[in-house]
């Protein structure tokens, strides 16, 4: 008796291993969860295409209140504005402190492409789109609607995840050339009309400084993002449980991770596109 008793592991221990095991079991219910999402897509292309362009006209436009001011669309132009305005006026004081703020226009070419734009869309998109698809899921799943279409023959996964997944991305196509549009017309307007940089030596150094290629590279990297935002939203929102405050506690953690992942992934993907020198070259 007593030797099974010291047998026992200690319950802290206990308690340690149970949750480290159950923190395994969550990773591999979500990998297998975004796989089979992503497997989807084509079916939910050939069957529910319906559902997918009804997706893609809420999440772009937006709906009810939403709708008025634009939708996702008007939201995404409006950060990018702000953040665009912040590199004129943060670059050209810290350019003038050190006499060169005629690289105004380098600061908008390099840093508005590669990392404001990219990350400003995540945070939209994890706010408005992912936390609505997130909110909508939630609340299918705990109304057992979910469970309802399982009964009637409708891939849940198919229907609820990968629509949504393909949404998002054609989605984030616009939304994307509104950002980097508002982004370079708010530095450009910031810098000339507010404190009097010729227009001539703005463009110049941004047109000296802007590579087509890394725009390119921008959008492949927004795309990529919308993809992880969308199927760890869709995740949260398909497996939430306990009731309207499990489906808020369900928002909250998709919010989360999904900006912690935006921005794992886009310092990993900008070292592998540009590497440790940053493609980056003093011209002009």
């Amino acid at each position: 008796m007593t030797q099974a008793v010291a047998s026992r592991p200690h319950p802290r221990v206990r308690r340690l291993t149970d949750n480290v095991t159950a923190g395994w079991n969550r990773l591999g219910d979500q990998t297998r969860f975004y796989a089979s999402t992503l497997a989807a897509i084509p079916d939910a292309l050939l069957n529910y295409r319906g559902e997918v362009l009804r997706l893609i006209a809420t999440m772009g436009l937006g709906t009810g209140a939403l709708a008025v001011v634009g939708g996702t669309v008007a939201i995404v132009g409006f950060l990018t504005i702000t953040t665009g305005a912040l590199v004129a006026v943060q670059g050209y004081n810290q350019f003038a402190s050190i006499g060169v703020e005629a690289l105004t226009g380098f600061a908008s070419a390099f840093f508005n492409v590669r990392l404001i734009v990219p990350g400003t869309t995540a945070v939209a998109l994890s706010a408005t789109i992912g936390a609505g698809a997130t909110a909508q899921l939630g609340a299918m799943r705990i109304n057992e609607e979910i469970d309802a279409l399982e009964v009637i023959g409708i891939r849940s996964v198919t229907y609820l995840a990968a629509t949504r997944v393909f949404a998002g991305v054609v989605v984030v196509v616009p939304l994307y050339c509104i950002a980097v549009m508002m982004a370079f017309l708010a530095a450009r307007t910031g810098t000339t009309a507010i404190y009097g940089q010729g227009s001539g030596v703005y463009d110049h150094y941004f047109n000296t400084f802007l590579n087509p290629t890394d725009v390119i590279w921008s959008f492949f990297q927004s795309v990529a993002i919308t993809v992880v935002i969308m199927l760890v939203h869709t995740y949260y929102g398909y497996t939430a449980r306990g009731g309207p405050a499990g489906v808020g506690e369900a928002v909250g953690r998709a919010v989360r991770t999904s900006l912690v992942l935006a921005a794992l992934e886009i310092v990993m993907i900008s070292l592998a596109i540009y590497g440790q020198s940053g493609n980056f070259n003093l011209a002009g």
